[in-house]
């Protein structure tokens, strides 16, 4: 199963990807990955492990990411596994003439992969990709 999502951002490139390398601040205005803290490393990087609350559905549940690959500017890669669902998500920043298009995209595989579809998990997977896009958006063009 993959969920994809893009938005323009109108801010610089370095904004953005300061906006959104900034974990420690996620707290201030990231209303999709909730109490989130790295868990090993000092910040965004490759091999750092973070966590941070999902709310798929009712309950919230605590994922631990390590991030698998960080090319500043262009590329963040995580990953992660709970449930019985594996999960990888990439961020890839393109700056086109003073915007950035942000593209978001999750891959969800394993045993359990099915029930999530049955009880709607996709959709509302969905709607958090886009939420936290738009967040990442307005935190970003707020600081023009």
């Amino acid at each position: 199963m993959i969920i994809a999502a893009s938005i323009k951002i109108n801010a610089p490139l370095s904004t953005v990807w300061d906006v959104f390398t900034d974990i420690r601040n996620w707290k201030e205005w990231n209303p999709v990955c909730r109490e989130c803290r790295l868990e090993e490393g000092d910040a965004m990087a490759c091999g750092a492990c973070f966590s941070f609350e999902l709310n798929p559905m009712i309950l919230s549940i605590r994922i631990k990411a390590v991030i698998d690959q960080f090319e500043p500017g262009k590329q963040v890669v995580w990953s992660g596994s709970r449930l019985g669902i594996d999960a990888t998500h990439t961020f890839t920043f393109i700056e086109n003439d003073g915007h950035v298009l942000l593209k978001s995209e999750e891959s969800f595989s394993g045993p359990l992969l099915f029930l999530a579809r049955l009880i709607g998990i996709p959709s509302r997977l969905h709607q958090l990709s886009n939420r936290l896009l738009e967040s990442i958006k307005q935190q970003a063009e707020s600081r023009r």
